[in-house]
């Protein structure tokens, strides 16, 4: 662990003694920074001599191409005012300057969240944890109803809040049944009740027949546009298995009975695990309409600790996309930065839309079977569309190749009528995408925030069942991607896995599967590479490029403290490195426990 100095003083007393309650709201820009040395650099004389506090006695990855590593950083006010060797920064340290010893650890910057969804990540650390190993024991159907009856009995009251009993992370492809679970196998856990068992790619999930009846599906109830409520076999009857808006439709149910202040405490916790993995950003990358005031009047009363970026769902909730948080600035910790559509599902649950048929269908289609788009066509031309006449920043979720094209073509029509602009449009996921697609990113200036941490989780189950051995390979190729001079961020999509920093850059690294096989060991890239595509690249992608993602003059003074250092290790063993610390604007967050 680090050490500080013993003539430090706290962060928050220095800053009293100096009179300075916060951080300045803006970075120094570029052209105000000069170089003095060879060895450090400085903001002009004019800002004040003395740091904060100085990181120093261990590596420090700037992420900086420019100056690629230092011997010690220098902040004040929540900003970075030196980066260089001890000797040159002296001059910034006087008694009240705290001095953190790294003890041979390591400082890079702060990830940044390139696609996740910090609010459901909350959901995720209140609700019974149904995750299979290595991230929880949900081995097979027994012991998902086993989780959550035992979760049942020891937090009673969060049951009570939300009227239904709630768990999060089962995975079909991992459990032993290879099946989701049935309304009549939940009815084991409660039929008096209501149960929803929540899959871990957060496109689908599986309820009990007392959910059902709350939410009033029945035999009747027609599928709803982009979703289905999967039936008995030779039967209408619900088998309690809802995909994609079938499944959104009924959690709307559960949301709706939490209480505000509920709510706040989801969004709390997600934030709090977003820190305990090293993130001083985080994306709420599908933002819905009642959870919009939540974040808001959470930041407003500053209980958020690290910066969140907000991305409406433009279908539902394009209202929201308004006011003074609709900004490149974040206030209070919060901003709105654009919009979300979702075109596609997803792959390991078969509901992506591929140009060619899945490689195994799923149980009751055949083998033309290629998924289905979440919206029609002419709604994503027309939402796009929207968001280029808005000026907003858009995010496509869209896993298949199928659902890819339809969102290149709309960002082509749109830029067509409305001109080139640095607008960033993001392509998600966009797991499998072909090369002829990859070239027109290029054209068009998309940014691919790409998910490598799939050939991870599920790289057997899309060899084997998904897309088949040659498919499988090129997901997410990253490597590709960057040899055609594209900036792509990986992401982690949490709660869709726990957003666990370590084993997104591991993926991105090394492209294990759970087996131990490599899925497409031609996309794999360095550990330098895939540690920009977590903390520049997504800076980058956010607009933010300025203010975070590297370890240089005038910017936040975010980092991350890292055990070993992810450069100079085996790379199979960068997915055990622990985070130590995670400090926003030099405030820390979170420190490991001794």
């Amino acid at each position: 662990m680090f050490k500080r100095s013993t003539l430090s003083l706290s962060i928050p007393l220095l800053l009293a003694l100096t009179g300075c309650d916060q951080a300045p709201k803006e970075p120094v820009s570029g052209k105000d920074v000069k170089v003095v040395s060879a060895a450090a650099t400085t903001l002009p004389a004019k800002l004040p001599t003395y740091a904060d506090t100085i990181y120093t006695g261990g590596d420090i990855i700037t992420i900086d191409d420019a100056q690629p590593s230092a011997e010690a950083v220098a902040t004040k006010n929540g900003k970075i005012i030196a980066v260089g060797k001890m000797t040159d920064l002296e001059k910034y340290k006087n008694a009240k300057t705290n001095v953190v010893d790294l003890a041979g650890k390591t400082l890079i910057p702060g990830f940044v969240d390139a696609h996740g969804h910090v609010f459901n990540v909350g959901l995720q650390a209140l609700a019974a944890n149904l995750l299979p190993p290595p991230d929880g024991i949900g081995r097979d159907i027994n012991s998902v109803i086993e989780i959550t009856k035992q979760w049942h009995k020891d937090f009673p009251e969060r049951s009570d809040k939300a009227g239904w009993i709630i768990g999060f992370g089962y995975d079909d492809s991992q459990l032993t049944e290879k099946r989701h679970p049935t309304a009549d196998d939940l009815d084991k856990i409660s039929t008096e009740v209501p149960v929803i068992l929540i899959h871990q790619s957060g496109h689908l999930a599986a309820v009990n027949h007392k959910a059902l009846e709350v939410a009033g599906v029945t035999e009747k109830t027609p599928d709803p546009e982009g979703g289905v409520f999967v039936r008995k076999e030779g039967t209408q009857e619900p088998n309690g298995t809802l995909e994609e808006n079938a499944f959104y439709y009924v959690l709307g149910k559960v949301l709706a009975n939490l209480s505000v202040e509920d709510n706040e405490n989801i969004f709390k916790a997600g934030m709090k695990m977003y820190s305990q993995f090293g993130y001083t950003t985080g994306q709420e990358g599908r933002a819905f309409p009642n959870i919009m005031p939540i974040m808001q009047k959470v930041a407003e009363e500053g209980q958020a600790p690290i910066d969140v970026v907000a991305y409406p769902d433009i279908v539902i909730a394009s209202q929201t996309i308004t006011g003074p948080y609709l900004s490149k600035d974040y206030t209070n910790n919060f901003r709105i930065g654009g919009a979300k559509i979702t075109i596609d599902g997803s792959p390991q649950g078969k509901t992506a839309w591929l140009s060619q048929p899945y490689f195994e269908p799923p149980k009751g289609k055949d083998g033309s079977y290629v998924g289905y788009p979440a919206i029609p066509n002419d709604n994503t031309f027309k939402y796009v569309d929207k968001a280029f006449q808005n000026n907003w920043q858009i995010l496509a979720h869209a896993n298949g190749d199928a659902a890819i094209d339809v969102f290149l073509a709309a960002i082509k029509q749109a830029e067509d009528k409305y001109g080139k602009q640095d607008r960033r449009p993001v392509l998600i996921h966009g797991q499998t995408i072909r090369p002829d697609q990859i070239n027109t990113l290029k054209e068009l200036d998309i940014f691919p925030s790409l998910f490598p941490m799939h050939t991870y989780y599920w790289g057997d189950w899309h060899r084997d069942s998904v897309l088949g051995p040659e498919r499988a390979e090129f997901i997410s190729p990253t490597k590709t991607v960057y040899d055609k001079g594209i900036k792509f961020s990986s992401h982690h999509d949490a709660p869709v896995a726990l957003p666990d920093s370590m084993r997104v850059l591991s993926a991105t690294v090394n492209r294990r599967s759970r087996t131990g096989d490599i899925i497409g060991p031609a996309e794999r890239v360095s550990p330098l590479v895939a540690l920009k595509a977590m903390t520049i690249w997504p800076a980058y992608q956010h607009f933010e490029e300025n203010k975070k993602g590297s370890i240089e003059v005038g910017k936040e003074a975010d980092f991350v403290i890292l055990s070993e250092n992810p450069l100079k290790i085996d790379p199979l063993k960068i997915e055990k490195i622990q985070i130590q610390a995670t400090i926003n604007n030099d405030k820390t967050i979170y420190q490991l426990d001794k």
